[in-house]
């Protein structure tokens, strides 16, 4: 349950750096995390902790 909980929460900061620096609404964000995650075969929660890690690389 926690990591279903910090999962979450990460998934939400990457979201945020989307809507913040690519200008995406919260739908649009949520959906190219997903779409990323899908393309590269990588779970959406790693895809999104490694965003959240190297947002400065935006």
């Amino acid at each position: 349950m926690r990591r279903a909980i910090a999962s979450r929460d990460v998934i939400g900061q990457a979201a945020g750096i989307l809507l913040a620096r690519q200008g995406l609404d919260a739908d649009a964000a949520f959906d190219l995390l997903r779409r990323t995650s899908q393309d590269f075969d990588v779970k959406l929660a790693d895809i999104a902790a490694t965003l959240v890690a190297n947002y400065t690389a935006l």
